[in-house]
């Protein structure tokens, strides 16, 4: 038994410290936009962890090699997609082919197994309960493996294969909750530095805003007085775009404001698809100016748990936004999917404008941050604040010259 147990135990040793190594090169986030890069690197480290576990296989059963290869396959393809996981499997049937051995379409057949079940259950494992689902995926390929072992392989000690295919689940599922947890530390880390730059920002608003406004409201004062009775033709010309400059910086002092005092809120049931249809009815007429159509399929109504205020002002900002950002002629989608296992209900506003790059998207809801030519970024980061303060989340995808997809999240209220 000890001599099925060792190389047990360096197999799951060797799996637990790639998934923190990967976690070292690219922090996983949770709706991260897997690019061609980000790929390689995790099919690699996936590959050198498989063929680490080969190397260190149970020696103790002929020519058979039992060991926790799979565990990796199936892990890289469900986080990362069906093309890094091919490439672990071909390496790893390589490998296979190799090291030789009566069972050696065996081996390759176990490795491609992992891989089909995984890629068969990858869809439901990302939009819904991640350990339940990677549990169902697990039983589905042990039953595989149990057949392919007793039509192919004289039957092994009972002790071999409960020991062996229970360090496999514990190991599988540990990595799983290892990555998810690594997800939630990443996002928590992520929130702590914006919440640091946002309390930054908002103790420089309360310490200027007042002074700024009383300065500005008289200089409005003088300028409406003064167009009144002027015969100065260039201050007629020009006292309009003055004064909506004033009213544009006013409106900004006001955001600090916001920033720096929050109103207080009330969390009660909010029928969200009547916000969502009141929002986009008050963005209508602003997208047909802009040659924008806004598309949406209205459902039944469903209750979340929020701010009625809080919740139109967010979806109004974040719908603004997607108009504005398309420059000609375009169409802002909004979707809304309930996903019943997590309680959530998840709001989705896409829009076909110009995008943003990588460093842009990192950079959304940071003070002072805006991709627009005249805009401060205060309302994508109230917009965030407001939805974090009602206990939702918002993801962003975007790529340059396709447009943005803005992922909201609240909280179902049954």
């Amino acid at each position: 038994m000890l001599s099925i147990i060792k190389p047990l135990i360096v197999n799951i040793t060797i799996l637990f410290s790639f998934a923190f190594n990967a976690n070292m090169f690219i922090p996983f986030q949770r709706n991260m936009n897997i690019t061609f890069k980000y790929k390689i690197v995790y099919s690699i480290i996936g590959a050198f962890g498989a063929l680490l576990c080969m190397a260190y296989p149970i020696e103790t059963l002929g020519e058979t090699n039992f060991d926790l290869r799979m565990v990796a396959i199936m892990i890289i393809t469900l986080y990362t997609g069906w093309a890094s996981g091919l490439f672990v499997v071909i390496i790893v049937s390589i490998m296979r082919f190799i090291i030789g051995g009566s069972f050696i379409h065996i081996g390759i057949i176990v490795s491609v197994s992992a891989y089909l079940v995984a890629l068969l259950f990858r869809k439901k494992f990302k939009n819904s309960n991640r350990l339940l689902n990677g549990t169902l995926g697990a039983f589905v390929y042990f039953g595989i493996y149990i057949i392919l072992l007793y039509f192919n392989i004289a039957f092994l000690k009972l002790s071999f294969y409960i020991t062996y295919f229970i360090a496999f689940f514990i190991t599988y599922l540990a990595i799983i909750f290892i990555i998810e947890t690594l997800l939630e530390r990443n996002k928590q880390f992520d929130e702590m530095v914006y919440l640091d730059k946002l309390t930054t920002t908002g103790q420089m608003a309360a310490s200027i805003a007042h002074e700024i406004r009383n300065p500005i409201t008289t200089v409005r004062g003088f300028i409406q007085f003064m167009q009144k009775d002027t015969k100065d033709e260039t201050l007629k010309q020009f006292s309009p775009l003055i004064l909506e400059e004033l009213d544009r910086t006013n409106q900004i002092i006001t955001n600090y404001l916001t920033l720096a005092k929050p109103e207080s809120f009330e969390m009660k049931t909010v029928n969200i698809e009547e916000v969502l249809m009141d929002s986009i009815s008050l963005l209508r007429p602003l997208g047909n100016l802009s040659n924008v159509t806004i598309e949406y399929v209205p459902t039944d109504p469903i209750y979340i748990k929020g701010d009625l205020q809080y919740t139109k002002q967010s979806l109004l900002n974040i719908i603004k936004n997607a108009i504005e950002s398309i420059e000609t002629q375009g169409v802002v989608k909004i979707s809304k999917y309930v996903n019943t296992q997590l309680g959530i209900v998840t709001i989705t506003i896409k829009d076909n404008g110009k995008g943003m790059t990588k460093d842009e998207l990192k950079q959304i809801g940071l003070p002072f941050y805006t991709t627009k030519t005249k805009g401060t970024g205060l309302g994508s980061m109230i917009t965030n604040r407001l939805i974090r303060q009602i206990g939702g989340t918002i993801d962003y995808e975007s790529e340059v010259g396709k447009g943005t997809t803005v992922s909201v999240s609240f909280k179902l209220d049954y």
